[in-house]
């Protein structure tokens, strides 16, 4: 263990904790010595894979709302701190072109996460940011106005920690709650933690022989009758049940529930047609084409897979054409559970937002200890919201355990 303290140990060197040492190092004028350690040898696992490893940088359009969890009013602060604009000037100052699609999704011009990774090691470098690899800590301690993190190749003595761990998700990446942990040792209020942003598991094998079938859809999530979320979206059939972006925004609330108060997901397979509009589209069809059968309709006026409308007539024998507009707009989805944290792109819960201040991400437990990303009780849908909020989150992180320093 060295005897003289680092000024900031950084624990986690994904997106939050990159973002956070590159926050602290350009925001110093004392020569400090900042640390970034992870436990694995080789860092950024999440940003490498991430949007089939093309690295979904942040979105056109980020607000509170896209995201889940703590309270809004905090989210939105931090996000003002930093913005999707913010994240792309960044990016281009270190060296990184990103491209909108028509998604509002932001990318790498190159279409991979390598690009981004490297660039954030390279500009960690230049701000003076020493990096220890391979360095697992195990427990964290606070002696008077100095910090002891246990490891298990040594210790190390910090006069400020970031804690950027991440939470449980992917766990191949390094995500091993650890980080969670500490924050529990010291003092912190942990919120549920649940998969999120994961693929959703059913035994109706009616839905699985349909594995590899895209078609657009609105997801609704209800507990007791009553609905508590919605999602819109592309939806995947698999051999085990349902994946696509619409089924992973909704797999937070499914698993976030407790089975007694009757999670069901229901899926309309027409989104943005209501009943009217349907039934007067179906009279004329039926005029044009009176010797027609509803497999028609449904495949020649809605460009639905044949193979999907196949097994929901199937699954409804016996209905008129008629009848057959309430089911395509709301059929239950049989849904056992979701796959979990090793498909998990992010955890939902995790450290009290209330326990953290909004203006600089630190801890009003422990003076001194800051958190970034996924650790803290924030999640957001798909499309880049999560990789922002590591960027805002760091950022606001990174340049607060600095300005405290005397």
């Amino acid at each position: 263990m060295e005897k003289s303290p680092f000024d900031i140990v950084i624990v986690g060197a994904g997106a939050a904790g990159l973002t956070t040492a590159i926050a602290a190092g350009r925001g110093q004028s004392k020569n400090l010595k900042i640390l970034l350690v992870d436990s694995r040898g080789k860092v950024g696992a999440k940003i490498l894979v991430s949007g089939g490893t093309r690295c979904n940088v942040t979105n056109r359009k980020v607000t509170p709302f896209d995201f889940q969890g703590g309270p809004s009013h905090f989210i939105k602060h931090v996000l003002e701190a930093f913005t999707p604009d913010q994240t792309k000037r960044f990016f281009e100052e270190i060296g990184v072109d990103l491209i909108l699609e028509s998604t509002g999704k932001y990318f790498p011009v190159t279409r991979s996460g390598k690009t981004v990774l490297e660039a954030l090691l390279k500009e960690s470098e230049k701000c003076g940011v020493s990096l220890k690899t391979g360095f697992r800590v195990t427990g964290i301690e606070k002696k008077g106005d100095v910090f002891l993190l246990r490891g298990e190749t040594g210790d190390l003595l910090a006069r400020r920690v970031v804690l950027a761990t991440g939470g449980l998700s992917l766990p191949e990446t390094g995500s091993d709650g650890m980080g969670l942990s500490m924050a529990a040792s010291l003092g912190h209020t942990l919120i549920k933690t649940t998969p999120a942003l994961t693929p959703l598991t059913t035994n109706d094998k009616d839905w699985m022989e349909l594995s590899g079938i895209t078609l657009n859809a609105a997801l609704t999530f209800f507990e007791d009758g009553k609905k508590k979320a919605e999602c819109e979206g592309s939806l995947l059939f698999t051999h085990f049940g349902y994946s696509g972006p619409v089924a992973l925004d909704i797999s937070r609330f499914f698993a976030y529930s407790d089975p007694k108060h009757s999670p069901e997901i229901e899926a309309n397979f027409l989104p943005g047609h209501t009943p009217e509009a349907l039934n007067k589209r179906l009279e004329i069809f039926r005029k044009k084409h009176p010797n027609k059968q509803p497999k028609s309709f449904f495949i020649e006026e809605f460009g639905l897979p044949e193979r999907f409308v196949e097994t929901f007539l199937r699954k409804n024998e016996g209905k008129n054409p008629r009848q057959l507009l309430h089911p395509i707009a709301h059929t239950p989805l049989s849904v056992t559970g979701v796959v979990g944290y090793r498909k998990a792109e992010v955890t939902a819960g995790g450290v009290d937002l209330k326990e953290v201040r909004v203006s600089t991400m630190e801890s009003k437990i422990i003076p001194g200890l800051y958190f970034a990303g996924e650790i803290l009780d924030v999640d957001g849908r798909i499309g880049g919201f999560n990789f922002q909020w590591s960027w805002s989150s760091g950022t606001v992180a990174g340049r607060s355990a600095v300005l405290k320093l005397p």
